[in-house]
This record gives structure tokens, C-alpha cells and sequence, in this order.
């Protein structure tokens, strides 16, 4: 064996050593770079969220937005209610409908309605006026008040889960009547859900169904960060010793 061979042979362990140390060094600065990253993407006011407050934000983000394409819908399948309204067009009429919504304010086709009186009044024969953005605005202040009236939540924050699966469950009555409600002459009162022999439009209840989804996920989620704390606070107070005193 030649001199080279023998050189080659002892240092191999060193030279894979060093090679193995550069792609260690190559990955953690990759992955701190992917952490710098998703700081640097992140939102200020992220850093005062829990995991469950950010869950909590972006499914109300959802939810919002699914009633507003439901909103959409709405306005599309019953065109005569946005005329209603006194405004131009469905956009600008939605768009009031969602800054009253996002902003607390009352809407003024309903009085001094809110959540479900408004839900209710919306859905009667005596409402007059746009009921489309009715409906719409007294499902979404439900889902505002039941997260405590906001919509964005931080750590100080507290979400009763009992009032959100209550939300999701006058959902689901509320998607129930909508089907159902009709006036003096049999006529819906809005028209959603349609099955007929020239095929059928579920995406009304399929948008409904997200919705409830979520809510009823976001129960789940609370219920069990309750549970922990509560739990975590017996186990401490089970496995707590005194301390000595001399």
C-alpha cells in the first residue's frame, strides 16, 4: 500500500467529520433563516396571541368572509332586496352592511336590533326593507357578540365557549328558516337552496356548514384549554409539599 493510500485512509473519518459539520452548520442557518423569516412576516401584535387567540382570529376572519359571499349569493338569487336598501347597487349595499357588522353599528332597517332579535325580526313577514343584508348583518353581530364583541383576540381575552356553540347552533336554525319562511302567498321569503329536475344549488348550506364547522371546532378547542387549566391547577394543588420552616 503507497504511501497516498495510507494518508487518504487515516484521514477519511476526519475529512467526512468536517464535511458532516458544514451541512449541520448549512441546515441550522438555513432553518434559522426560515425563522428570521417568519418573524419578519409575522404581525406586531401577533406576539400578544396564544395559539388558541390566533385560531380564534382567523376563524372569525373566515367566518366573516363566508357570510359575506353568502351575502353575495344572496343578493344575486334575490335581486329585488338590495333595492330595497335606498343604495345604488348590491356592492354598495353589502359593503354597508359589512362595515356595520366590523364596526358595531347598528343597522337601520332594524332599529336598535341586534344578534338575535334581529335574526329573528329579519326572518318575519312583518321586516320591510332589504332582508337580504338583514339576515346577513344579524348573523354577524350573533358571531361578534358571542366572542365577547370582538373580532381580533389576545392573550387578556376570554371566549365562552357555551356562547360559541350556542352561534353555531342558531346557524343552523337560521339556515333551517331560511328554507322554510314564507309570506301570506307561499312565497319564500328569500330564495337560497334550490333542488329541481334541472339540478340543485347546495352551496348555500355548504357555506352555512363551514361556518358551523368552525365554530363548533373553536368549542372544542376552548373546552379542552379549560379543561387543561383547570386540571393543571388540581394537579397542583394534589402534589403540592410544604416547604420546611427550620
Amino acid at each position: 500500500m503507497d504511501r497516498t493510500s495510507i494518508v487518504f485512509i487515516t484521514r477519511w473519518p476526519l475529512l467526512l467529520a468536517a464535511l458532516l459539520a458544514l451541512w449541520t452548520t448549512g441546515c441550522s442557518q438555513q432553518q434559522g433563516r426560515d425563522v428570521a423569516r417568519q418573524f419578519s412576516e409575522g404581525k406586531p401584535d401577533e406576539f400578544f396571541q396564544t395559539s388558541v387567540d390566533r385560531m380564534a382570529t382567523l376563524g372569525m376572519r373566515d367566518n366573516l368572509q363566508s357570510l359575506y359571499l353568502l351575502m353575495s349569493k344572496l343578493y344575486l338569487r334575490n335581486p329585488s332586496q338590495w333595492r330595497q336598501s335606498g343604495y345604488p347597487d348590491a356592492v354598495t349595499a353589502a359593503r354597508t352592511i359589512r362595515q356595520a357588522i366590523e364596526n358595531r353599528q347598528p343597522l337601520p332597517a332594524l332599529g336598535e336590533r341586534r344578534d338575535l332579535a334581529a335574526l329573528s325580526y329579519s326572518l318575519s313577514p312583518e321586516f320591510r326593507g332589504d332582508r337580504v343584508g338583514a339576515f346577513i348583518y344579524a348573523i354577524g353581530s350573533m358571531l361578534v357578540t358571542a366572542h365577547g364583541g370582538r373580532t381580533q383576540f389576545y392573550v387578556t381575552d376570554s371566549i365562552n365557549p357555551q356562547f360559541v356553540s350556542n352561534a353555531a347552533r342558531n346557524i343552523e336554525k337560521a339556515t333551517w328558516l331560511l328554507g322554510q319562511r314564507q309570506d301570506a302567498n307561499g312565497v319564500l321569503l328569500l330564495f337560497s337552496n334550490e333542488i329541481s329536475e334541472e339540478g340543485s344549488n347546495l352551496s348555500f348550506a355548504v357555506e352555512f356548514g363551514k361556518i358551523v364547522a368552525r365554530l363548533d371546532l373553536l368549542t372544542q378547542i376552548l373546552d379542552e384549554r379549560y379543561r387543561r387549566i383547570g386540571l393543571n391547577y388540581a394537579q397542583s394543588l394534589l402534589l403540592m409539599n410544604f416547604l420546611p420552616v427550620q
